[in-house]
């Protein structure tokens, strides 16, 4: 038997506000139409539902089982009805995404923002910062996420702030006897910058050992002991050790991730993207914090 919602949405108002006078107000009907859509539920459901006294309206023991199913349907139907609802937002995002902050927030963000906005096409480009932030200064991409040092002039909101170290392999030793060998991407790149940099302003003798485009491949060779490498804290893989301050290495910077916008790039779809990924980066932050102060 298939019960009408609107009827069940009728004995479920009645029993959450204790009164058929208070429900026809919450639902907005005449106390007499309330009381004929119970009359249609209870006789579609060949049982009595309710027990209406002059002072106390209660449910009859079939009533209370009613009542589970009705809200476990309504439940179900509202949830439906969310997933497809037509959103108003439609069209297309350009969001860029460096590869080491596609992390374990980030999949169900995009998840999120597709069932919320299933009308938005978006368009991810996955790329180091320095391309992602011509991308965003030529128009090519609407929004993206890229990584900010001290002194840089960088417009954009702060997501998530880190630091960069040095890492080695658990098993990692250098004698000191040859050039320490460290594992770099290839230039331009922000993490051999900041690791060169700093090299330079010292005396140690270094070489580069390993070149790779990939995070992964970097990682591989570091884990393998092959090299040292520069990156931020929030990329040490298991198995990586901080080495600050060992073999005469200099410190490195502090740094943050940045949303930045296109000039053109802020479409309705845009913002809605933007502020998901605001939310989720805050979220972040204070589950790092509680969990540092445990």
């Amino acid at each position: 038997m298939d019960f009408d919602p609107a009827l069940l949405r009728a004995f479920v108002a009645i029993k959450e506000t204790g009164s058929f006078t208070r429900a026809a107000e919450r639902l907005h009907l005449s106390q007499s139409a309330i009381s004929h859509q119970i009359r249609r539920l209870e006789e579609q459901a060949n049982t009595a539902l309710l027990v209406r006294t002059t002072r106390r309206l209660t449910l009859t023991e079939d009533g209370e089982d009613f009542l589970r199913h009705a809200e476990h349907i309504l439940k179900a139907q509202d949830a439906l009805s969310r997933r497809f609802e037509p959103s108003p937002v439609s069209g297309a995002v350009r969001f860029g995404v460096p590869e080491n902050f596609i992390g374990d927030g980030l999949p169900p963000l995009l998840s999120r923002f597709a069932r919320k906005f299933p009308a938005v096409r978006l368009d991810v480009t996955v790329g180091t910062y320095l391309d992602l932030h011509a991308l965003v200064d030529a128009d090519g991409l609407d929004l993206a996420v890229i990584m900010a040092l001290p002194g840089d002039q960088v417009v954009g909101t702060v997501l998530r702030e880190t630091r960069f170290v040095w890492a080695a392999a658990q098993t990692f030793e250098w004698t000191g006897d040859a050039a320490l060998p460290l594992a770099f991407a290839p230039a331009p790149c922000v993490h051999r910058q900041v690791a060169v940099d700093a090299l330079e302003r010292g005396a140690l003798d270094w070489r580069v050992a390993f070149t790779s485009p990939s995070q992964q491949g970097l990682r591989a060779a570091v884990l393998a002991g092959l090299a040292v490498t520069a990156l931020p804290f929030d990329d040490l893989a298991p198995g990586m050790v901080v080495i600050d301050g060992q073999y005469g290495l200099p410190p490195l910077p502090e740094a943050d991730f940045r949303l930045i916008w296109s000039i053109t790039g802020k479409t309705p779809a845009a913002n809605a993207l933007g502020q998901l990924l605001v939310e989720m980066s805050e979220s972040l932050s204070i589950q790092n914090t509680s969990a540092h102060d445990r």
